[in-house]
């Protein structure tokens, strides 16, 4: 290690602990409310469809206003755009209980579900900056942090709604005390431009008529790359979808299990998946995150087949389980892609990726319920295998190393190229 690496080595330590608060606090707010909606749905006194229309403005939010994430980060940077949302977040979340009509709480769930898009975004970038600068992989370890700030946020909620902590003193605290940590965390972030982790692409300068044929070749291509990792990234909605909309009720109505075995589909789909991105940073530093992710595919499509073919509980849980081991990595290795590509403004990649991820999970409960309801539930959810094997087949796109694929044209440029060897352990 270099004298110049070896004195960064604590800002980057404690620029990984600060995003790894941020992701793990992004989870907890919304995670925290969760178990206390039906208090709003009550006191508001609320049909179930306008509850659940009221609900569904989140995922709108997000859609529209995920797409000024860009711009936010070009002009305050990501740091400051994770962190600050965070309270702005919680604040917004705080203010749910003072609603008194639905139109205000339909309008608030569509600025909580706009600022968590916008944070998501932002958090992710600044994830791979700090993935850069480390010089090895850790996007994978931060979306395990999340996955589990989600449990922990539910578990919070649960026990204040056992408890009978009133809700406004509930989610009140829960903004202060987490939007105070999204503070102290943002004076750890990386300051600087956004650019300053980057390497410079090979080959030098172009002559400028060369310059101007390779950027339209670049332009083409990358438009081409986004639709095709929205694709990659709509698979795993469609696997998540699998085990939180349909896996009990696979469970309960084509297996016969019990309502309390019902769930255990998602319960194992999340936990695989978990556990896979805990350890998905080592994996992929030691095969590439294109191969992994391929792999992964493989083995999503194998479990949900092994599901669907053997309808018992156990096939099923472990098929479930390796469906969401498979797309462990996934997430996080197309928005690694996106945000690398050639001629993007910083974080363009990255929300048009999650917006695609969104409109998956909008898209993956009809379509599997049409599926279900022209054959059957066990033949709808092949659909889920395919998605599998759509990873596997377009994979290929993702770029091989997890931490300066400027460097990695192979990926970016010739997608079909082999997998490079073993990465760099340590900065």
């Amino acid at each position: 290690m270099s004298v110049s690496a070896r004195a960064a080595a604590p800002r980057l330590r404690h620029a990984r602990a600060a995003v790894s608060a941020v992701f793990f606090v992004n989870a907890v707010l919304y995670g925290n409310l969760v178990p206390r909606l039906p208090e709003i749905k009550d006191r508001l006194d609320l049909s179930n469809a306008a509850f659940g229309t009221a609900i569904a403005a989140m995922p709108a939010g997000a859609l529209l206003a995920g797409l000024l994430a860009p711009l936010f980060i070009r002009w305050f940077g990501s740091a400051r755009v994770a962190s600050l949302g965070l309270l702005a977040l919680g604040l917004a979340i705080a203010g749910l209980p003072f609603t008194d009509a639905w139109i205000a709480f339909a309008a608030l769930m569509l600025v909580v579900g706009g600022l968590d898009a916008v944070v998501d975004v932002a958090q992710n970038a600044h994830g791979f900056r700090v993935q850069r600068a480390y010089g090895r992989s850790i996007i994978n370890g931060l979306h395990a942090l999340w996955s589990i700030g989600a449990v922990v946020g539910g578990l919070l909620g649960s026990l204040a709604a056992g408890l009978d902590v009133p809700l406004t003193a509930h989610l009140t605290t829960s903004a202060i005390v987490f939007g105070g940590v999204a503070i102290v965390a943002l004076g750890f972030l990386l300051g600087g431009p956004e650019d300053a982790e980057r390497h410079a692409p090979a080959g030098g300068v172009l002559e400028p008529t060369a310059g101007r044929r390779r950027l339209g070749h670049l332009v083409g291509r990358t438009v081409l790359l986004l639709g095709v990792l929205g694709a990659l990234a709509a698979c795993e909605a469609f696997v998540q979808d699998a085990g939180a909309s349909w896996g009990a009720l696979y469970l309960r109505g084509e297996v016969g299990a019990t309502a309390a075995v019902g769930g255990l589909a998602f319960v194992a789909l999340q936990v695989a998946m978990t556990a896979g991105r805990i350890v998905g940073d080592r994996v992929v530093d030691r095969f590439g995150q294109r191969r992994v992710a391929r792999v992964g595919g493989a083995v999503t499509a194998a479990g949900m087949m092994l599901a669907l073919a053997v309808p018992a509980v156990g096939t099923v849980l472990v098929g479930f389980a390796l469906a969401g081991l498979g797309v462990a990595t996934l997430v996080p290795a197309v928005m690694h892609t996106a945000d690398e590509l050639p001629g993007l403004p910083h974080g363009v990649g990255l929300t048009v990726v999650g917006f695609l991820l969104r409109f998956g999970f909008l898209v993956s409960p009809t379509l599997i319920g049409l599926l279900a309801d022209l054959a059957s539930l066990r033949g709808a959810l092949v659909s889920v295998a395919v998605a599998g094997f759509v990873v596997l087949l377009l994979g290929r796109v993702l770029v091989t190393t997890a931490t300066h694929p400027a460097d990695d044209e192979q990926g970016l440029l010739q997608p079909g190229a082999p997998a490079a060897g073993p990465m760099p352990t340590s900065p």
